[in-house]
């Protein structure tokens, strides 16, 4: 079992270093953005937000807000350094299992973090309850699964649960949505649910 207080000690010392150790590949945030159906007017959740790594992404695509959340007092101190100024843009922290961070969003996003959450099944039927009628939540990584979990053995072991399977992650995903898209290869890692209305 994860222990949110070490994960989020973890991440605080992350922070600093952060943006500087990020690997951006601009056509798989495309991709998964499209995917997750991020687009102009759309109001968004991003799960474990981090620095903001995707904010600006959010923005170029004109969305009417986003709300970033994360576990990490360091990692949110760095995300309202970044973005503290963008009228659309709050940030938020705290464990999304038990923090209001109000409903009714068209998309929301968890990307490079699933591993990080103790209660896999418990934050995708929490998520999408706070998705609206034909919004959609979107889980994905820049890589493939067995690249994150090596990546994760190198020294994030005791906070990360390991990436399940597109498989296992799409049971989950049908309890309360339908799966739109599931991708997993080498590359990336991505399933979408929408929410029916």
């Amino acid at each position: 079992m994860l222990d949110s207080n070490k994960v989020a000690e973890f991440f605080n010392k992350c922070a600093p270093s952060w943006d500087d150790n990020t690997i951006r590949d601009e056509e798989k945030i495309k991709l998964i953005l499209d995917n997750a159906n991020v687009k102009k007017s759309a109001k968004v959740l991003d799960v474990a937000c981090g620095t903001g790594v995707l904010i600006p992404d959010y923005l170029k695509r004109e969305v009417a807000s986003v709300k970033g959340i994360d576990i990490s007092p360091a990692m949110i101190e760095k995300a309202r350094e970044k973005f503290g100024s963008e009228e659309n843009v709050s940030f938020v922290c705290g464990d999304v299992m038990n923090t209001d961070v109000g409903k009714d969003y068209d998309a929301i996003v968890v990307y490079n973090a699933f591993p990080h959450f103790a209660d896999p099944e418990g934050l995708i039927s929490r998520l999408s309850d706070l998705l609206a009628p034909g919004g959609t939540l979107t889980v994905a990584h820049g890589m493939g699964r067995e690249h994150i979990d090596n990546h994760h053995k190198q020294g994030a072991s005791e906070v990360s649960l390991g990436l399940i399977s597109a498989e296992e992650m799409a049971e989950l995903f049908n309890k309360k949505l339908k799966v739109t898209t599931m991708i997993s290869t080498d590359e990336i890692y991505q399933l979408v649910g929408l929410k029916e209305s």
